[in-house]
């Protein structure tokens, strides 16, 4: 059986997808040959919290905890609110922002390369040294963000040259909010010149999507393979006819992700169909930045809006299922093409029809394309956009079948994780 070492940041209790991928791959490994061990910090800082997710955790599974310096953790005693949006990803519009938020953002940017958690990688390199060393272990596997993972990887693939796989779940300099974080000319060499080194010194990159892995291919040489995130349930077509024709968000909906399109036709739909305007309801669950929630009441949405915050994952999984209609939503740029969210596996597994709004050349896209799972649309396709609606919310009406999609088992979790056996056994 082969031994890996994963150092990873997210692990539960924390939430949101980030946790998830890789909760699921040592859930399955085993039963693969290959035996896991679980490096993660002692006192981390997560910004949203989830405790079902460790009941997950398999038993018998080593964990080796060390202790993070954590300047979020100092940043919030000045305001933990703007601390736990830019810790999550949230980062409004340059105009809107506080004098305190662009500080921070400047400070982030340009201080703490290639992210906060910068301080974690020596003592992680000096303590994990012996721990290799001790271990027998035949490979290591860093997942980021954050990216300052993958340099306690490249540290110890210097020292140790130990087979090293590393894992993107997101692009490093070419991630949506990368440009947001006012960086210095400096600092953005010096962010680029750390990537090209995990690239040209890991043994073996994963990516989760299609577009990172072209996008990486013109930076290194290194054998590359996809290995999208997925599905842990069991897939469920029952229909489900509610009271209400529910058109449901699971998950953070960013000041970029503002869907006005969306919007403008559903309130077009409200004032064109009474019936409509009577049975629909726009479920969010999860962080809503607030100027998508004053978007929702200027287009007079505000008395359809069943805003739950955070849930958790079981809860989550529930919501989807009850669903009429599942909202997919990315930011309008060509840097967010290779982003795939994780929930989409989620979507494809609840059975619900999905209306997704990206970018042009979404990866998402062809996902959904294979697996008729739904209509994806650009955000200027308010017409399109309307028209699907309708056609959904007839089929509601007339309680006719609104299952979709199909050939989901290469997305399981379990199939998923034979995948990234062989790659370990590999290396």
């Amino acid at each position: 059986m082969k031994k890996v070492l994963i150092i990873t940041y997210y692990w539960p209790p924390a939430g949101g997808p980030g946790v998830q991928r890789w909760l699921k791959f040592v859930k399955y490994l085993r039963g693969f040959e290959v035996e896991p061990v679980v490096y993660v910090p002692e006192n981390p800082s997560y910004p949203i919290i989830d405790e079902t997710f460790v009941k997950e955790i398999p038993e018998g599974i080593r964990i080796i905890k060390k202790k993070i310096f954590e300047p979020y953790a100092i940043a919030g005693i000045f305001s933990k609110k703007d601390t736990e949006t830019i810790s999550s990803g949230i980062i409004q519009k340059e105009e809107k922002q506080s004098s305190l938020q662009k500080a921070m953002l400047y400070i982030r940017g340009n201080f703490f390369i290639p992210d906060a958690r910068k301080f974690w990688i020596k003592p992680s390199v000096k303590f994990l040294k012996d721990e290799i060393e001790r271990g027998a272990y035949d490979a290591i596997i860093t997942t980021g963000p954050p990216h300052s993972l993958h340099l306690i990887g490249l540290q110890l693939k210097e020292d140790l040259n130990i087979k090293w796989i590393a894992d993107f779940r997101d692009p490093w300099t070419q991630i949506g909010y990368h440009d947001k974080l006012k960086l210095s000319e400096g600092s953005r060499r010096k962010h680029e010149e750390l990537e090209k080194r995990v690239l040209n010194s890991a043994d073996h990159i994963i990516t989760t999507s299609f577009t990172t892995q072209e996008e990486f291919y013109a930076k290194t040489s290194k054998p590359i393979t996809v290995i999208t995130n997925g599905y842990d349930s069991e897939i469920e077509y029952k229909n489900s006819f509610n009271s209400k024709f529910k058109i449901a968000h699971i998950g953070s909906l960013l000041s970029g992700r503002n869907p006005e399109t969306l919007w403008k036709a559903l309130q077009q739909l409200k004032q064109e169909h009474e019936d409509f305007d009577k049975l629909f309801e726009l479920e969010l669950a999860g962080k809503v930045s607030e100027e998508v929630l004053r978007s929702i009441k200027n287009y007079g949405l505000e008395e359809n809006l069943n805003n739950k915050g955070y849930i958790s994952h079981s809860k989550a999984l529930q919501m989807q299922r009850d669903a009429s209609v599942l909202l997919l939503i990315e930011i309008d740029s060509q840097e967010t093409r290779g982003i795939i969210p994780g929930k989409l596996f989620e979507y494809l597994a609840s059975g619900r029809p999905i209306l997704a709004i990206g970018p042009d050349k979404w990866d998402a896209e062809k996902i959904i394309s294979k697996t008729e799972a739904g209509k994806v649309y650009s955000y200027q396709d308010i017409t399109e956009i309307k028209t699907y609606i309708l056609s959904l919310f007839q089929k509601y009406m007339n309680k006719e079948d609104m299952v979709f999609s199909h050939d989901l088992d290469q997305y399981h979790r379990k199939s998923l994780t034979g995948k990234l056996a062989n790659l370990i056994k590999q290396v």
